[in-house]
């Protein structure tokens, strides 16, 4: 993999996009297509990975593994495997995943709103 200079103009302006604006952040810790989709069904709480991916049938394997490595890195998922054969492996919204529900609530509500006819778009 090809190393990202720390100096680069396109590393300093998402430093500065990241101080300035909050959302940005967050942005960068959920966006995506699938990131608030597989924190949305771990709100219920732990699942397995087949458990994940019947919730989510759309989501490559690929997709799904890395998206989950990914949230895992950021702090947001937490991965528990047991040392069984086959292996048991669950996962689990840490705590700074848990503050971020209120967000995917939001989310959801307004997109119930939205097919519900409340807002037009």
């Amino acid at each position: 993999m090809t190393a990202i200079k720390e100096s680069s103009t396109i590393q300093e302006n998402k430093q500065y996009a990241l101080e300035k604006c909050p959302v940005t952040f967050v942005m960068e810790k959920i966006g995506g297509y699938w990131k608030p989709i597989i924190l949305y069904h771990l709100s219920t709480g732990d699942k397995r990975y087949s458990e994940l991916k019947r919730a989510i049938p759309a989501v490559t394997e690929k997709m799904l593994i890395q998206h989950l490595k990914q949230l895992e890195t950021d702090g947001l998922v937490i991965r528990e495997a047991k040392p069984v054969v086959p292996p048991f492996v669950t996962y689990s919204l840490s705590e700074a995943g848990k503050g971020l529900l209120p967000v995917i609530d939001a989310m959801a509500a307004w997109a119930f709103k939205v097919k519900d006819g409340v807002y037009t778009i």
